[in-house]
């Protein structure tokens, strides 16, 4: 299967969106952390459909046009991880919780730490929301593509 990707300009700087055709496979801010090499064998292409899709919602979303993505996801983890970030996709626009109300929307509250790590390894920033989880005592904790960073995407929509 190809992989292709691109990287498009935003106000949380740049942004590398990969899909595999069908679809997102990755985005992350290139200036965060985790941010995969791009292999010889990716193949670069700004008319993929589901990068364009996916370009066209975070624009909106941006500009405050768009609450909900719908571009198609593929997310590659392990099972729990997998969860934990379905999980972060049921925080609704505008909304934050904690890694332990995450943990115990996923039927194990004692995993917070788990969960906390499975989220520091979201590898669709953003779309899948993990910027919405903040710390119990309502402080900002860790987030891959910076805490000022968060910080804006959380004041785009409303919380701070």
């Amino acid at each position: 299967m190809t992989t292709y990707y691109l990287l498009h300009a935003s106000p949380v700087g740049e942004l590398m969106l990969v899909c595999n055709g069908t679809g997102i496979t990755d985005l992350h801010i290139t200036a965060g952390k985790y941010v995969p090499a791009v292999s010889s064998d990716w193949v670069h292409d700004e008319r993929q459909a589901v990068l364009q899709q996916a370009r066209r919602e975070l624009d909106a979303y941006f500009a405050g046009k768009l609450r909900t993505f719908s571009v198609a996801l593929d997310a590659r983890g392990t099972d729990f991880q997998k969860r934990a970030w379905a999980a972060l996709s049921t925080i609704p626009f505008g909304e934050t919780r904690t890694y332990g109300q995450q943990a115990h929307s996923m039927g194990q509250p004692t995993a917070v730490r788990a969960v906390g790590a499975a989220n520091g390894k979201n590898p669709i920033g953003i779309i899948v929301p993990c910027h919405r989880v903040i710390g119990a005592d309502g402080t900002l904790t860790g987030y891959a593509g910076g805490l000022g960073n968060k910080e804006l995407l959380l004041k785009l929509e409303g919380v701070l």
